[in-house]
């Protein structure tokens, strides 16, 4: 009996309608008006009962895996972790189309999710923070000598990702006047620092020194060891600047000190349009003034508001980790990043930017894909 009455409630729902999200479901029981007492089965109706009952549980389970594997009417509505095209401007037209086409995505790092450090003054060789009010703190931005936005585990930072492909480091760092870093030694990584606004003084080991203004790039190859100090000797004005750690191809290099000094050329360069800043030494079909030991680009825009940016391209096989430096953009697959916002970015997916009101300042690391992603963003 007991078998019977499961294999018809069985039956029942499997006739049912069953769906994914958003579709009804129904189950329909068979009354005890319907599926009357009965005698004992023989054996021989036993044993068919069994098997039906076998037969459906398997089926059930076959459907219920098919549904949980395909992805639900939100997931693929999702712009920040598929860049769908269904919420993109329309005006963008073929651009997106192509866009849609390919399987890239872009998903966004939203500033709230990086980690703010605010160390120590002597921890780094610095007198202690002025006091509220005093001559000194009326020309600073913070209260504290240094705010630094970490994209990638850093310092006391251990919880967050590791990289973002050859990515290793992202410092967002806000310097205060007449502070700075005391020397302090690297090895086994190309160091890449953007000047957003400020004065930045670098010396090292190998008998480097230099300073440098906005929109200059300062790059050391570590390799087998340098020591540096880095500082803001301006007694008026914040220094911030972009530094980013890249793992090199190899380990013990020979030690190396570059830069690119950010004059009306490099301004222009990069006016509405992508400036590529830094490339692989290896690559011999590019040539940029800033060269390194590594499959690494370095594109840079300064957006003039409401100016669209040239596409550049992600391809296939490649990935990107952008930074909205100063001011605001959308994308053309409709995602938004303000200042201080990150964006992965896994190709083929070309980047069509517009800025906004306040124009915009974004940086574009773009390297050999990874595996790499964030678990904590959609």
């Amino acid at each position: 009996k007991i078998l019977h009455c499961v294999s018809c409630l069985s039956v029942s729902s499997f006739l049912c309608s069953s769906s994914r999200t958003g579709e009804s479901a129904e189950l329909f029981i068979i009354p005890s008006s319907v599926s009357q007492p009965l005698a004992a089965p023989a054996p021989a109706l036993r044993i068919i009962y069994f098997l039906l009952f076998a037969f459906v549980a398997f089926a059930l389970a076959v459907r219920a895996t098919s549904n949980s594997n395909s992805p639900t009417t939100s997931e693929s509505e999702m712009p920040g972790l598929f860049g769908s095209c269904r919420t993109a401007a329309p005006a963008a037209g073929a651009a997106v189309e192509a866009a849609c086409a390919s399987s890239g995505s872009l998903r966004v790092v939203p500033h709230e999710r990086l980690f703010v450090s605010e160390p120590e003054p002597r921890r780094f060789g610095n007198a202690l923070n002025p006091s509220p009010g005093s001559e000194e703190s009326k020309v600073w931005s913070n209260g504290n000598w240094l705010k630094s936005r970490f994209h990638f585990s850093f310092a006391e930072y251990t919880s967050g990702p590791g990289q973002f492909g050859c990515l290793r480091v992202m410092n967002d760092d806000l310097v205060q006047p007449a502070r700075g870093f005391g020397t302090h030694p690297h090895g086994n990584m190309e160091i890449i620092t953007y000047v957003v606004r400020g004065s930045l003084t670098h010396r090292d080991s190998e008998g480097n020194q230099e300073t440098l203004g906005r929109g200059s790039v300062q790059f050391m190859t570590a390799g087998t060891g340098i020591e540096h100090s880095e500082h803001n000797l301006d007694p008026s004005t914040p220094l911030r600047f972009i530094q980013s750690w890249v793992l090199p191809r190899q380990r013990g290099l020979r030690p190396n000190y570059g830069s690119m000094v950010g004059d009306a050329n490099a301004e222009n360069a990069r006016k509405n349009q992508w400036s590529h800043i830094v490339s692989d030494v290896d690559d011999k079909s590019s040539k940029t003034a800033v060269e390194i030991n590594q499959d690494c680009n370095v594109f840079v825009a300064e957006i003039d508001a409401g100016t669209a940016v040239p596409a550049l391209a992600v391809r296939e096989g490649r990935q990107a980790y952008m930074l909205c430096v100063e001011g605001g953009f959308s994308a053309a697959s409709g995602q938004q990043l303000r200042q201080h916002d990150g964006a992965e970015v896994k190709g083929p997916l070309p980047l069509e930017l517009t800025a906004g009101s306040e124009g915009a300042l974004v940086l574009v690391f773009e390297m050999a894909s990874s595996e790499h992603a964030r678990r904590d963003i959609r």
